[in-house]
């Protein structure tokens, strides 16, 4: 009887999985795989529950909950974000996205000011560079965006005679707070988190593989302001 039991248990569960695999598009059949294991216990531990066989039902339907646990734990860990990056000067804001890469900002002075970068047009963006003339940081920043954003806008600027504006030293120390927002990193990150994330974004942003010199400055200066508390 209760071989018989399981059997039907064991025919029904796989009746599903081969229904799930005929109908489910990729994802769905990583999910439903990633969920057989789990099903397939919780199912013989409810059989063995009806034949009164309460300790086999209990490690069933405990290796069914760890299965199904485990499996959201690694789903929540691939899903994590991959961080981000700020980084903040007298006239700009931005934000960096470590997985995608896409540069995202907002003005907080001038003419602009409260502007997103994003709803600006190459010639508002030629003349808020203007405006930051004398504002070095400010107009690294603002070039780097412009490099990501509109690939020709040097040849633009200098066909409409506006080059001139050759960026003032990077100046200023950078504060710890600071530093963890630069690298995407919570306050009191570890010497290897801090290593990991800097060698995660110098590998998108050094300027040998196309990336910014002035945000790879600043990662290295965010690396070594926070080592520092770690000597």
């Amino acid at each position: 009887m209760s071989f018989m039991l399981y059997l039907s248990v064991a025919v029904f569960c796989a009746f599903l999985l081969a229904l799930a695999f005929v109908r489910a598009n990729p994802a769905q059949l990583a999910g439903s795989i990633r969920l057989a294991g789990p099903v397939f216990f919780a199912a013989l531990g409810v059989g063995a529950l009806l034949i009164g066989r309460g300790g086999v039902a209990g490690l069933f339907l405990t290796t069914a909950a760890a299965w199904y646990l485990r499996g959201r734990a690694g789903r929540r860990a691939r899903r994590s974000p991959g961080g981000k990056s700020h980084v903040r000067t007298a006239a700009l804001e931005m934000e960096l996205d470590h997985e995608t890469g896409s540069l995202e900002g907002t003005v907080l002075a001038g003419s602009l000011e409260g502007a997103e970068l994003r709803g600006l047009s190459l010639e508002q963006l030629l003349m808020l560079r203007s405006e930051l003339a004398s504002d070095g940081e400010s107009l690294q920043l603002l070039e780097t965006y412009l490099d990501g954003r509109f690939s020709v806008w040097r040849e633009d600027a200098q066909a409409e005679g506006g080059e001139g504006h050759a960026a003032a030293p990077v100046s200023g120390t950078m504060t710890e707070e600071e530093a963890y927002k630069v690298l995407g990193l919570e306050p009191g990150a570890s010497a290897a988190d801090i290593r990991k994330a800097h060698r995660r974004l110098m590998q998108r942003l050094h300027p040998d593989v196309g990336g910014s010199p002035f945000l790879a400055a600043r990662i290295n200066a965010a690396k070594d302001v926070l080592l520092s508390k770690h000597a």
